[in-house]
């Protein structure tokens, strides 16, 4: 669950099922009782036809929090914090950073730092976007070194350059309000 509307979609699922929750987050639930085998089953199959994933493993469980620290904090946090990011997810999530690296990368692929990447260049996209910012202010937001290392991780990831992918949002709009 990353998003408002996956949510709300597992908010609706939990109500239709007449299951009680105390506790509704992004990627975590807390019910108030325990789920019978049953309902467990239901709200596994409900969930899965709408695309979402019941995770009852620790590790699985895990790696969601992790995910979720990292999204919630690059998208929606005004300020990052002026620790690094292992230092600020192991704090978090009250494990050492270490152990949370390992597992993430068997889990999921990538590690924790490419996946912060990916999300800190989502939001570049995304404040290029909206043309608030400039690329300075946008690499100090982000804290990036410099714009030219927020450039070169740019490309890295997407193969254009920042400049080169607003101007192809600007064509695109453009193109868009002629029809």
């Amino acid at each position: 669950m990353v998003s408002l509307r996956c949510k709300m979609m597992v908010q609706s699922e939990l109500e239709k099922l007449g299951l009680k929750f105390s506790r509704l987050d992004l990627g975590m639930v807390e019910l108030t009782n325990d789920l019978a085998a049953a309902e467990q089953l239901a709200l596994k199959e409900n969930l899965t036809r709408l695309g979402l994933e019941l995770l009852d493993d620790k590790k699985s469980i895990l790696i969601e929090k992790i995910k979720q620290v990292i999204i919630e904090l690059i998208h929606y946090s005004d300020e990052l914090p002026d620790v690094n990011y292992s230092t600020y997810i192991s704090e978090k999530l009250n494990y050492d950073y270490n152990y949370l690296s390992n597992i993430f990368s068997e889990v999921k692929g990538i590690t924790i730092q490419n996946f912060i990447i990916f999300h800190k260049i989502e939001k570049v996209k995304e404040l290029l976007l909206y043309n608030e910012l400039n690329l300075t202010e946008i690499a100090y937001k982000l804290h990036y070194s410099s714009v030219a290392h927020l450039s070169n991780q740019f490309k890295k990831v997407t193969g254009l350059s920042p400049s080169f992918y607003k101007k192809l949002k600007e064509k695109r709009n453009i193109n868009l309000e002629n029809l």
